[in-house]
């Protein structure tokens, strides 16, 4: 289900002061009269206060804006669509929001910031449908505008068209985004640094062959068979497996409380673990094939002795919206797929990879992993963990995961973020990693997950107010719960 992807409203917008203001210098409607390369404005209306509505996208909600704003839609070359909102009393700040799986529509999770001043942009990165990638088949613009282009072209003519509006250019411009939109912020970051002065990258997908392989391997283990698909690993696998680790770890920060605060402290004995005699499946024991599935899923996926991508911490297991749907889906499936992993991974295979829609997940070995895979990640990845050019230009990113987030590994943030560190010790000057304990994927999960990520984002980049530690939050029984979070590798 869509709804998965991407859930940014744990962000929270609290009196964010501008250090000025902007009006516009001419009518809304003569933006449609705009002439770009390549561009074509199809709306430009003012609206003095506005319902917003998405047909494709309904768990997103209502999105009521009181004040009066302008709304453009357009579309960049042949098919990268893309809305772009501009209040008429304006912060002067430009704030994208990135997109969530294979996106598919204009996805603009900031729209209600309007009232903030904020101007807010969102595209559809240039195709239609993101239930799954068949729109990718045989179709290689399709593919670059997904991978690297649509943001970066959507954030280039979003502030031209600012400029003609306020005849003035947005004073900063930010762009926060969790997982793929996570992975698009990261983008930006590495290929297109004058684009954001600040950026936030949340449960960041962002090597998309060796994350699609992990899934892979995930889906070998739990749906062996393909003509059947039925999972090995249960709802009461789940269960067990998830009291198991909490009676191992969970005092390990000497809170009882049903949280790891770091499942990297944990040493897992799997050997406490009730075997099924005989391998007859049952409600309190794992089968062998059950265990090694399990074991799968917490250990990295090595091939011809290299790591491709690493495993998943501890913690969550029988979660909701953790590992139903995300890995196992004992459960009915998302979308009518076994899994959410397992619809990633043969989709991004077959219409991202081999553009082969008879590729066969049961039978892949991974043996010539890189060389297959090198095209595809020349345009789709944003593994560099050189960010000179951005720092350069003095940008600032965050980043942020969950620890029990089962769509997207944190540890393969951490590795990330630790090979920035490694190519520059002074990283923590613009980039800071933050990890959430009990968190899920961008959100959920009994972890305090919200975050006021653009108030952090800005007072950084225009205060150089650098963010030491933050405060994250969780309404639980109508009372607020909160945590102090330090940047990694400080706890």
């Amino acid at each position: 289900m869509r709804r998965f992807y991407i859930s940014l409203v744990f962000i929270l917008f609290a009196g964010l002061a501008s250090a000025q203001n902007a009006k516009p210098c001419k009518p809304c409607g003569e933006l449609k009269n705009l002439q770009f390369p390549d561009v074509t404005i199809l709306v430009a209306e003012a609206n003095a206060g506005d319902t917003i509505k998405n047909p494709d996208e309904p768990w997103r909600g209502t999105v009521v804006i009181q004040k009066p704003f302008c709304r453009v839609l357009g579309r960049i070359s042949k098919e990268i669509n893309f809305e772009l909102l501009l209040p008429e009393e304006s912060n002067t700040r430009f704030l994208m929001s990135g997109g969530g799986g294979f996106v598919g529509s204009i996805q603009n999770d900031f729209q209600r910031q309007v009232d903030e001043g904020f101007a807010t942009a969102g595209t559809d990165t240039g195709h239609e449908g993101g239930g799954d990638a068949k729109w990718a088949y045989n179709n290689m613009e399709r593919q670059l505008n997904f991978g690297r282009l649509a943001v970066h072209r959507t954030a280039v003519v979003s502030k031209a068209i600012m400029q003609h509006y306020y005849c003035a250019a947005p004073s900063k411009s930010y762009f926060v985004g969790c997982s793929r939109g996570g992975g698009q912020a990261m983008m930006e970051a590495q290929n297109y640094p004058e684009d954001f002065d600040g950026i936030v990258a949340g449960a960041p997908a962002f090597g998309w062959p060796a994350t699609a392989a992990k899934f892979l391997q995930h889906s070998q283990y739990n749906y062996p068979d393909p003509k059947a698909l039925r999972p090995v690993i249960t709802s009461d696998n789940l269960k067990l497996l998830h009291k198991e680790v909490l009676k191992q770890c969970d005092q390990l920060d000497g809170t009882a409380d049903g949280i790891l605060n770091n499942p990297g402290k944990c040493n897992f004995d799997f050997s406490k673990l009730p075997v099924c005699a005989g391998e007859k499946p049952g409600s309190a024991c794992l089968t062998n094939k059950q265990l090694a599935a399990i074991k799968s899923i917490y250990s990295p996926l090595v091939a011809n002795g290299k790591q491709i991508y690493p495993g998943f911490p501890l913690g969550g297991e029988a979660e909701a919206n953790a590992w139903d749907p995300w890995i196992t889906a004992p459960s009915s499936g998302p979308q009518n797929e076994p899994s959410l992993h397992y619809m990633f991974s043969t989709n991004i295979f077959k219409y991202l990879i081999f553009n082969d829609s008879t590729f066969n997940y049961s039978k892949y070995d991974f043996k010539n992993f890189d060389a297959e895979t090198a095209y595809a990640s020349s345009y789709l990845d944003a593994t560099s963990t050189d960010y000179s050019a951005f720092k350069k230009r003095n940008g600032k990113i965050i980043f942020f995961h969950g620890w029990n987030d089962a769509a997207l590994s944190a540890n393969a943030t951490i590795e990330h973020y630790n090979g920035i560190l490694k190519n520059d010790k002074d990283a923590p000057s613009y980039a800071r990693l933050f990890l959430l304990p009990g968190v899920l994927h961008c959100g959920g999960g009994p972890g305090c997950d919200r975050v006021n990520w653009v108030s952090l984002i800005i007072d950084w980049v225009e205060k150089s107010k650098a963010p030491d530690q933050i405060v994250a939050s969780k309404n639980v029984g109508g009372k607020v719960a909160t945590k102090n979070i330090f940047p990694y590798p400080k706890e």
